[in-house]
């Protein structure tokens, strides 16, 4: 961290995590208007539910470089994160969201990144109460406090509702300037953002999978039966039908893009099945399978598929062009297969 001054700089270059939502681009856009240079921190994660390619125009983090002339960095989640997933020291959300964890992790992250560019803050697009288990007043107290940024960590949203930090105190950031929202509504950030031209309306970005039943039971099983878990098999768990069979996982492609995405996520001794002459789902099955698995997996293929007789042919293998091994299977009724769907 540079020496802090008593007078103020000719520019202060202050870190900014952003999601590309509302609250983050309007924390830039006040640090901006008092003569900061912001650089914005984005931390790539497969379990942000946010997809470029089909959520809103709005919500972009191609905002921040078109209307702030930002900066940005991106930095990938590592193996590490799911550590903290695990055995988080504060606990969960409502599911496995370990949200305190969370914030420590990226901050600490983040306090390694202003090092190496020469910023002199970090600040945040945090909201006071906007979040149940990570923006309440102890919460945000804790974060500092584990990440060794006690009134360092400048929040410009929520400021008045804070106390200042040391960069408010020796005037390197204008107090006056900032906010002092605090709750779920938006108004305030919403009229900012149209008043500069950032924004017409507001989009929601999505959240966190972690927060989602489906996805955190879907976790849970993967890190019951994977003793060192990568960050790089989390994307699988996002597509499609997924099956526990004992030691096996099987997962049910639902449409074409999903059998798609399967086939690229797929690890290279994984099985593929496919119904044989009709269309239907691709499936993969991984880890420990059994001839009883293997059959299971088949039945789920042929049932999902645009099969209409008792029997069929399923075929597999593990290269998709070379599906040379088949099976003929009869179906069994949806209550039998629904049985291991995670």
């Amino acid at each position: 961290m540079k020496d802090e001054k008593s007078e103020k700089k000719d520019q202060i270059i202050g870190l900014g995590l952003v999601s590309g939502g509302l609250d983050s681009l309007t924390a830039c856009l006040l640090l901006q208007l008092q003569g900061t240079k912001v650089i914005g921190l984005n931390f790539t994660s497969p379990f942000c539910q946010y997809d470029k390619k089909t959520s809103q125009p709005d919500c972009n983090l191609d905002l921040f470089q078109e209307k702030l002339g930002i900066e940005l960095h991106y930095l990938p989640l590592k193996d590490d994160f799911l550590e903290i997933i695990q055995n988080p020291k504060f606990g969960y959300g409502k599911h496995l969201n370990p949200c305190i964890d969370c914030r420590i992790y990226i901050l600490k992250k983040a306090k390694e990144l202003m090092k190496e560019i020469g910023a002199d803050l970090i600040f945040t697009g945090e909201v006071l109460n906007q979040r149940p288990k990570s923006q309440h007043m102890r919460a945000l107290m804790i974060v500092e406090k584990e990440t060794g940024l006690e009134g360092r960590l400048l929040r410009p949203l929520s400021a008045l509702q804070l106390k200042p930090t040391i960069y408010e105190e020796r005037g390197l950031i204008d107090r006056k300037q900032l906010l002092g929202i605090k709750g779920r509504g938006r108004k305030i950030q919403m009229d900012l953002a149209r008043t500069h031209g950032l924004l017409d309306n507001y989009y929601a970005c999505g959240g966190c999978l972690l927060t989602d039943e489906n996805f955190a039971n879907r976790m849970k099983d993967y890190l019951k039966f994977h003793k060192n878990p990568k960050i790089e098999d989390i994307n699988i768990l996002k597509v499609g039908r997924h099956f526990r069979y004992k030691n096996t996982k099987i997962i049910v492609g639902r449409n074409e893009s999903e059998n798609n995405k399967l086939l690229t996520l797929k690890k290279p001794n994984d099985f593929i099945f496919e119904a044989k002459g009709v269309p239907g789902p691709i499936t993969i099955v991984q880890e420990d399978y059994s001839k009883n698995s293997l059959k299971y997996a088949a039945t789920l293929t042929l049932r999902y598929s645009d099969f209409k007789q008792l029997k069929g042919q399923v075929i597999y293998g593990t290269d998709y062009n070379k599906l040379t091994e088949e099976m003929t299977i009869k179906i069994e009724n949806d209550k039998i297969l629904k049985h291991y769907l995670l």
